[in-house]
């Protein structure tokens, strides 16, 4: 049974920083591309950031380039975010999400990921 478990989420004052966690089993985690998404209320899921299995291929929003930094560590099965500068619009529940593909190509769209986390919920206050 595959499960992910996000960790990390909470309340942050605008400027702040969170570091998102997320722990995968029943999967071989070295061959899913991760990703993050977030939700906010009355908004579509939508993307934050993909890692390739190892490293290479790395994608973020626009939105969150040159605040945000996704990483993994194939050891342990996790993938993280480390969130800085936040903002109020990026509150949200954050999800992160496995891809088994055989490129290794990070994709964009939640179409294309198999399996989620529950999510935890990020606020940031102004």
């Amino acid at each position: 049974q595959v499960r992910l478990v996000e960790s990390g989420g909470g309340l942050a004052q605008a400027g702040g920083s969170l570091r998102l966690s997320c722990v995968a089993s029943g999967l071989t985690f070295s061959r899913y591309v991760m990703g993050w998404f977030r939700q906010a209320p009355g908004k579509e899921r939508e993307f934050v950031s993909a890692i390739s299995w190892n490293d290479d291929r790395i994608y973020y929003a626009d939105s969150v380039k040159g605040r945000f930094t996704i990483s993994r560590d194939n050891a342990k099965n996790t993938v993280y975010l480390q969130m800085n500068s936040l903002k109020p619009e990026d509150t949200a529940v954050y999800y992160c999400a496995a891809d088994y593909t055989v490129t290794g190509r990070p994709k964009t769209d939640t179409y294309y990921y198999e399996y989620w986390g529950q999510g935890t919920q990020v606020t940031v206050s102004s």
